[in-house]
């Protein structure tokens, strides 16, 4: 199962890109846990000064961004 964290405060681009992973993850049949991290003193434990933050597997993959979906899967299939 892959660890799929969203760093973020709530803003709309958190909850897109928490949306658009989840999507990603079913519709590529990917068994994922989705973590939403909301405190601040913890999303920079991850280095990530701006938000959204992805963190796949306590790997941190973009920040400040949403990406694109190709590299969403990739990501979420360990490519």
């Amino acid at each position: 199962m892959v660890s799929v964290k969203i760093l973020g405060t709530g803003c709309k681009k958190c909850q897109t890109l928490e949306q658009k992973v989840k999507e990603i993850a079913a519709s590529n049949n990917i068994e994922a846990e989705f973590t939403k991290v909301t405190d601040i003193n913890d999303i920079m434990n991850y280095g990530i000064m701006m938000t959204p933050g992805l963190v796949i597997n306590e790997t941190v993959k973009s920040v400040g961004i949403i990406p694109k979906d190709e590299q969403i899967v990739n990501w979420l299939k360990g490519v």
